[in-house]
């Protein structure tokens, strides 16, 4: 297994994971959970860090998608969870959180393709994310990849969990497909992905699945 610290087997270069900058993260199936498993597996190594992450939810992520459960989030992890029923809301809310030294990073969700999702208004809160160096995911559902001044975006899909090591009807640890379609200054890549040792781990799909179809 190849974790993001370390240099993939084909010299791609791999994200470190919760980078400094804005991140988003398309849902490639509308209620998948994936996306959110994704990035709380980045956000993991936050655990230790005395400062809370800011989470941010606009009204239709809530009612679709859920509220985000303290039990399943990396255990240590403080939350500062935040309301809003616009997505304008949420923006502001991001951008706002991102001047604090108070906080260790940002997660925001917001539903669809509104237009206030801009370029302009998404290289105000990566430009805001790297003068604080301070990581932002934006998770998306429902929602199409249209202009962003994002400078990591994702396609985030469910994968057959790993088999349970003590009980064989129950799911052992989460799997995503994982797509980088687009990043600055790097090569985009699939590869796939779960939580490991309190971070997240990349494989390629070939390497990661083969033992899998092996078993099967």
């Amino acid at each position: 297994m190849t974790r993001l610290s370390d240099p993939l087997p084909d010299a791609t270069d791999a994200p470190s994971g919760a980078e400094p900058t804005l991140s988003e993260l398309f849902a490639t199936s509308t209620l998948d959970g994936a996306v959110t498993g994704f990035a709380c597996a980045q956000l993991a190594r936050f655990a230790e860090d005395p400062r809370p992450v800011v989470w941010i939810q606009d009204r239709l992520s809530r009612r679709e998608a859920g509220r985000p459960c303290i039990a399943g989030l990396p255990r240590g992890l403080k939350l500062l969870y935040v309301r809003a029923n616009r997505p304008v809301d949420v923006l502001w809310s991001m951008e706002e959180s991102l001047y604090s030294d108070g906080i260790c990073a940002v997660i925001a969700e917001v539903w669809g393709d509104p237009a206030v999702l801009d370029f302009t208004a998404t290289k105000r809160i990566a430009l805001r994310a790297e003068a604080r160096a301070t990581p932002a995911l934006l998770l998306r559902r429902a929602a199409t990849a249209n202009l962003s001044a994002a400078r990591l975006r994702w396609r985030i899909g469910a994968l057959p969990a790993l088999p349970d090591p003590y009980d064989a009807r129950a799911p052992g640890v989460p799997q995503w497909q994982a797509e980088l379609f687009r990043a600055r200054s790097r090569a985009p890549g699939t590869w796939v992905a779960q939580p490991a040792d309190g971070a997240l781990s990349l494989t390629h799909p070939v390497a990661a699945q083969a033992p899998q179809r092996a078993t099967a």
